[in-house]
Formats: structure tokens, sequence, C-alpha cells
């Protein structure tokens, strides 16, 4: 199975890559960011959201569950934290089969919704701005991304 491993030195460097990787998606893309409590997934997200052009402050969605961003590519961004014992769909299929970006945070809470093709993204805090991001794609089309990421 490919993964690919990245560190960066600090959130900038962090978006750089992320906003990279949002330039080479087509839509219809799932992203899955887990991570523990301060990593980097909304820093992450925001990087994304400027490689889909879209204008607005990203910000965690940790309390509507999911936030929708227009750009070049609508980018629906959703933490499930939340949803830990809950049994809810939220119609998780509309974004996941529809034509825009999704992120999912804390994605291993809901497994069971989940498409088998995608991207998965973990990132880790080594130390004050320093991060490991480990990217393993799920699919022969999150595989080229990785590829094309890493050109």
């Amino acid at each position: 199975m490919m993964q690919v491993e990245l560190k960066t030195h600090s959130s900038e460097e962090t978006m750089t890559i992320s906003q990279g990787l949002g330039k080479l998606l087509n839509g219809g893309e799932v992203l899955l960011l887990e991570g523990d409590l301060g990593a980097g997934k909304t820093t992450f997200t925001k990087g994304l959201a400027k490689g889909l052009d879209i204008k607005r402050n990203v910000n965690s969605p940790t309390f509507t569950i999911i936030k929708e961003y227009e750009g070049r590519l609508p980018l629906y961004h959703m933490d499930v934290y939340r949803l830990a014992d809950s049994e809810e769909d939220l119609g998780f299929d509309d974004y996941f089969m529809g034509s825009g970006v999704t992120v999912v945070e804390w994605a291993h809470l809901i497994e069971d919704y989940l498409p088998e093709e995608r991207l998965e993204i973990y990132i880790y805090h080594l130390g004050d701005d320093e991060r490991k991001i480990v990217l393993t794609p799920r699919g022969a089309r999150y595989e080229d991304i990785c590829k094309e990421l890493m050109e």
C-alpha cells in the first residue's frame, strides 16, 4: 500500500502542502483527517481551501458538524467528533458522492458511512510547530493525486 510521509516545521508549511493538494482536486474527493487535538487538522483544511480558491475564513465546524464553502469547487468541512455515540446519518452520501471536496475530521467515528475510495490523512504533533503528515490513498485516483503532489 502506498503511503506518503511529509514533515513540516510551521503552520505555514502545513498550509502550503495542503494548498498544493487543493489545487490538484477536481471534485468528488473525500479526505479524512485524523490527529490529536491541536495537531493541525483545521490548519490543513485552511490551506486546502486556499487551493480551492475559497475566500472565506475556514474554521472548525465543531458545533455545526458541517460547514460549506464556495470556491473553484465546493468544500464540505465536517467535524464528526460530536457524533461519536450517535446513530444519526446526516446524509453523508450526498456529500461523499457529490461534486465538491469533502473533508472529514475524526472520520474514524463514522467508519460505517465512509466510501471505500478516499485519501486518509494523519497529522502527528512532533513538537512545538513540527508535524508529520501521512497520506494514505485508498484507490487509484487518490494514488495519482499523491504522486502529483510529490512532483
